[in-house]
């Protein structure tokens, strides 16, 4: 048993650590001389003396290899990326290679991008990034491509893909069927969960994290910029579903809009005046959404306000007797 592993007392974490560490040492292979080992005692450092959280403890030595070396994340690869597809991407951060269409291109609205759009395969559809630094080809609408080395992001509960320095672009001679994963649910709207009305994300360019007590995961405390969501619970009686509704779709659905909705916050000194109401406004009626899916969640791209409004409580033992 090596010294780290008498001072964890137990294999299992230890496991978790070395698998982390090896991933590390990987990643900066080409950029700097670092054992498996090095990286370890650093994991472990952190974890045992700090109490830090493995996920932290491993963003935390990653940057400082980072610095080290002078790159910017998108310049590494976690290395060993596995092919997926688009609408099995429920994870953010993660490395992936993909096979898709074109199916869109949009006109960037920054000059630091340089392609955006919406890539699809079998499974449905998916959006991309393309950085103006990567200084990569551009993609051709109606073109299928092997991706290799993207790297997947979260907004409001949809994934995309960033495509940077490191990615691999493969144009293939093939065609696509793209997929759709959308579908339909109806139910009483039973619960608006934590996480939802007025929000703060991450306003550095290309993240869009929800703050923590003013802290990004990634980029730590912030000025944070403000942003509205909705994450609901419908109940049709058999099953539950949960529901994200993005900005736009939260002020169609409430009627609050994000202006408003920062003057009630700074009126109440509180920014959970704006969930209170919307649950007030909200809990008890049905409705009828359509969008795609995502992991557990479905993503309102249409909704529909089904009948009167009732006592959610009452809504919910009713459903729950069908």
């Amino acid at each position: 048993m090596s010294p780290i592993e008498k001072h964890r007392g137990g294999s299992e974490t230890m496991s978790e650590l070395q698998t982390h560490a090896a991933e590390i040492a990987a990643q900066f292979s080409d950029h700097l001389d670092v054992s498996e080992a090095e990286v370890e005692e650093k994991l472990d450092n952190l974890v045992t003396q700090y109490k830090v959280p493995i996920d932290e403890a491993r963003r935390s030595v990653t940057n400082s290899y980072l610095n080290e070396a002078g790159l910017d994340r998108e310049e590494i690869s976690a290395g060993g990326t596995e092919e997926v597809l688009v609408n099995d991407i429920e994870e953010d951060e993660q490395w992936v290679d993909i096979t898709a269409k074109v199916v869109d291109l949009w006109e960037p609205g920054s000059e630091a991008i340089s392609q955006v759009g919406l890539l699809g395969d079998e499974s449905g559809t998916i959006k991309f990034v393309s950085f103006s630094t990567s200084e990569l080809p551009l993609l051709e609408e109606g073109s299928v491509y092997r991706l290799g080395n993207v790297v997947t992001d979260e907004y409001q509960g949809r994934y995309s893909v960033k495509l940077n320095r490191t990615t691999t672009i493969t144009e293939l001679e093939e065609d696509i069927e793209v997929g759709d994963n959308a579908i339909e649910v109806e139910g009483a709207m039973v619960d608006i969960q934590s996480g939802s009305g007025l929000i703060k994300r991450c306003p550095e360019e290309g993240c869009t994290r929800v703050l923590q007590n003013g802290r990004c995961s990634e980029h730590g405390n912030v000025d944070g910029e403000f942003d509205l969501r909705i994450k609901a619970v419908l109940d049709d009686g058999t099953a539950v579903h949960e529901v994200i509704f993005n900005r736009e779709r939260t002020e169609e659905l409430t009627g609050i809009e994000l202006k408003e909705a920062k003057s009630m916050a700074m009126d109440a000194l509180d920014t959970s005046i704006v969930a209170d109401e919307m649950r007030g406004a909200l809990l008890g009626r049905y409705y009828r959404i359509t969008g795609p899916t995502l992991s557990r969640y479905v993503l309102a791209d249409e909704f529909e306000r089904l009948g009167a409004p009732t006592d959610h409580e009452e809504t919910l033992i009713k459903a729950r007797s069908i």
